[in-house]
């Protein structure tokens, strides 16, 4: 079993900066990719950013220069620094981990419970 325990989101001004945090634990005896997908309300889930294991990294168009993934190999937790929020950037933001556990067995995708990032105009 592997688990994710998100935290960092919240309510913040346009313009304003908050930073997610996504640990995981369990049988893990490597982690691949590690990344944030959101949904808005009516929207469906989009993948934001994502970054594997030799540090490559994805972002969606909409947050580039904005946002920066990293991980702390060390703490198995990935982490999102959002600066420059607008209000189209509220949703639940959800955890997103792909890991190779310690049983035999393909890797597996596991998922956070989301944490709301709400942004005010």
């Amino acid at each position: 079993q592997v688990q994710l325990v998100e935290s960092g989101g919240g309510l913040v001004q346009a313009g304003g900066s908050l930073r997610l945090s996504c640990a995981a634990s369990g049988s893990i005896a490597s982690i691949n990719a590690m990344g944030w997908y959101r949904q808005a309300p009516g929207k469906q889930r989009e993948s934001v950013a994502t970054i594997t294991s030799r540090d490559s990294t994805y972002y969606v168009n909409s947050v580039k220069g904005r946002f920066t993934i990293s991980r702390d190999n060390a703490k198995n937790t990935v982490y999102l620094q959002m600066n420059s929020l607008k209000p189209e950037d509220t949703a639940v933001y959800y955890c997103w981990v792909v890991v190779t556990t310690s049983r035999p067995g393909p890797p597996l995708e596991v998922w956070g419970q989301g944490t709301l990032v709400t942004v005010s105009s």
